[in-house]
């Protein structure tokens, strides 16, 4: 079982979360305008990355917050949480290579 630090409430045990997915998916900016490849890409494909990896958990059984998580798929290690809207803690800058999500090809 993971234990995921929630920014708010702290360290609690993985059945108290929800994840929420990949973090930093952008809705398109003119949603009326936008082509079918474009909404597929907002709405189906996601980075399934070996590594570092930015998600959103909600705290479903405390405080109901939602928040980022950094953590490594292979390991499950946990690198840190921060609120939706803030920086993400200090890391080295190495390991933020998957942060940005990248569209398919």
């Amino acid at each position: 079982m993971l234990r995921i630090p929630c920014p708010w409430c702290g360290l609690r045990d993985q059945s108290e979360f929800y994840c929420g997915g990949e973090a930093a998916i952008e809705r398109p900016d003119e949603p009326a305008a936008a082509t079918d490849a474009q909404w597929a890409d907002y709405l189906f494909y996601r980075n399934n990355p070996k590594g570092m990896h930015f998600e959103r958990w909600e705290h479903t059984w405390g405080c109901r917050q939602w928040f980022n998580l950094v953590r490594d798929t292979v390991t499950h290690e946990i690198h840190g949480s921060f609120p939706i809207g803030s920086r993400p803690p200090d890391w080295p800058a190495s390991d933020t290579a998957d942060a940005t999500p990248a569209s398919p090809q």
